[in-house]
């Protein structure tokens, strides 16, 4: 017999209260509602925002401005504010911060310092805006902004472009035989001690240092970002989750799933240490903004950042604003369904400083395949099923380990850039259906046929008693053994099936974003979903 759950948030309101609870379906709250969940929800998730220097200056130095910001963050249920010290070669003023500190901490609102390391000395050549840290006057800068900092704040967190490309003439002389890579990551490393890390600690010995990675996990090690070492030496790391809108050339074209990739990822990297996730409105619209929300989320971040009020306020801002404080309810529940859950899936191990080549940012459209991955950070030949890509010959015992995943008849999804590479006798034990050529675009994999697409899906789910129908641009999630997420970054809604080979008829909606019409029915072992355009289901299927 099969039974069916119709999902109708805005037709039948009664049914869908009955189905989804303890999911909420009041209409929009308002701002004291809001405000209420944010404490009642800070143990599994909270908001946060910064105040850019120049925010600083603009909007909170005047007490009616002040208040007006305080207000914002109440009504957005920001419960932790960033006042940044220095950006862009702009110090802000120290009674201006200190009072503006007094005030969020007055009405509840826990505050941290900032700190940009734009413009802080000689600038660099073929460098971009990174700084130089060759240059003594740019040390000398850095030291100076990091111990006023800690004189103010107890936890002060690095933006990007904590990072070099310079390849001046000191530089060259620095880097001697070493690669630029390793030559960076070496001198990031020694200047996070000397000049951030010691002297903020010798102005406040209790201040916390975060180290707050961008979003482009495949080029850190050619710009300083030293993920291990830095990981280990700083006190938290963040991620920044800022993808944008996809169909932007402006912002890279980036895939949705990489927030929820790059999250997971440096979670497993950094562990307790991985604080939260940061992002931002621009090339965004509402649709957008709040897939980052929801991806920064389900990536198993403890708090998202807001970035930044200045930028929120104007533009696309409000607008994005708008409609995420429409759906903050339901982020809080989707962050405690999800919390203290392991997530299962495809081993995806990507190794740090690891190349790329042309494989580069591959994991986040495999994940936009229904292909669920748990990000790694080496090769684990014990996996369920794994996929690898060029970024595996940074193991050099990769040829034994895929060998002995190969032997024991584990399905192994590897690109073609990494099969070319292969030793000839162990190339020759792959599947051929298994070795994946990806194009040049790598948004043309949204258009594999549907017979190649379901023969990868039959094989790499099949250890986790596992099938799954559904287009591209479809994400699915694996949290402990019977909660899974199906998110649809397609502009139309989508009909998925999801098979379980060791489930009942048990089958339980626990979320619906955006609150939209759709529908769920189960049979024995298998689920039909529709989800809505841009929306991300969560059930419980055992």
């Amino acid at each position: 017999m099969v039974k069916t759950h119709s999902i109708y948030c805005l037709k039948n309101r009664v049914l869908s209260i009955i189905l989804l609870l303890p999911v909420w379906f009041g209409g929009v709250a308002n701002s004291a509602d809001l405000w209420q969940q944010a404490q009642a929800n800070r143990d599994a998730m909270r908001f946060s925002t910064l105040f850019t220097a120049q925010d600083v200056r603009d909007f909170l130095a005047q007490p009616d401005s002040l208040q007006e910001a305080v207000q914002w963050c109440k009504d957005t249920a920001v419960t932790h504010v960033y006042l940044e010290v220095f950006r862009g070669n702009y110090t802000a003023d120290r009674d201006v911060l200190l009072n503006a500190k007094k005030k969020f901490q007055e009405e509840g609102i826990e505050v941290s310092g900032c700190i940009t390391t734009t413009n802080i000395g000689r600038d660099s050549v073929n460098g971009w805006i990174f700084p130089c840290f060759s240059d003594s006057k740019s040390l000398e800068t850095l030291k100076r902004v990091f111990t006023y900092s800690a004189s103010l704040f107890d936890e002060v967190m690095i933006d990007d472009f904590f990072a070099t490309g310079c390849e001046c003439e000191d530089c060259k002389k620095a880097k001697g035989e070493r690669s630029w890579d390793d030559f960076r990551c070496d001198m990031l490393v020694d200047v996070s001690k000397r000049f951030v890390i010691d002297p903020a600690r010798q102005a406040n010995p209790g201040v916390k240092i975060i180290i707050k990675y961008p979003q482009w996990y495949d080029g850190f090690h050619s710009r300083g970002y030293e993920v291990v070492r830095q990981s280990e030496m700083f006190d938290k790391i963040w991620v920044g989750t800022e993808t944008r809108d996809p169909d932007s050339e402006r912002w890279g074209r980036k895939a949705q799933y990489e927030a929820f990739f790059i999250m997971r990822w440096l979670g497993v990297l950094g562990g307790e240490k991985c604080g939260g996730g940061w992002f931002d409105p621009y090339g965004t619209s509402p649709k957008t903004y709040l897939e980052q929300a929801r991806q920064t989320i389900l990536g198993g971040a403890r708090e998202a950042l807001l970035f930044c009020y200045g930028s929120l306020v104007r533009s696309n801002g409000p607008e994005n604003i708008r409609a995420l404080r429409d759906e903050l309810p339901k982020l809080f529940d989707l962050a405690k369904i999800v919390r203290g859950k392991e997530i299962r899936g495809i081993h995806a191990p990507k190794i740090p400083n690891s190349e790329g080549e042309g494989d580069r940012y591959i994991y986040d459209f495999i994940g936009m395949l229904g292909l669920p991955l748990k990000p790694a950070v080496e090769i684990d030949p014990d996996a369920p099923a794994a996929f690898l890509p060029y970024h595996s010959l940074k193991d050099d015992q990769l040829a034994k380990k895929l060998g002995q995943m190969l032997a024991d008849q584990k399905p192994v999804l590897v690109t073609k850039r990494l099969a070319e590479k292969l030793p000839l006798s162990l190339k020759e034990q792959l599947d051929d259906s298994m070795i994946l050529d990806v194009p040049d675009d790598f948004w043309d994999l949204m258009n594999l046929p549907e017979e190649r697409l379901g023969a990868m899906r039959r094989a790499l789910l099949a250890p986790f008693g596992l099938e799954f129908d559904a287009p591209t641009r479809v994400a699915l999630y694996m949290f402990g053994d019977d909660v899974y997420g199906i998110e649809n970054f397609n502009d139309a809604e989508i009909k998925a099936v999801l098979r379980k080979k060791s489930a009942k008829t048990q089958l339980s909606p626990l979320l619906c974003l955006p609150e939209s019409s759709g529908f769920i029915s189960a049979a024995p072992g298998k689920a039909e979903i529709a989800v809505p355009a841009r929306g991300l289901m969560i059930v419980k299927m055992n």
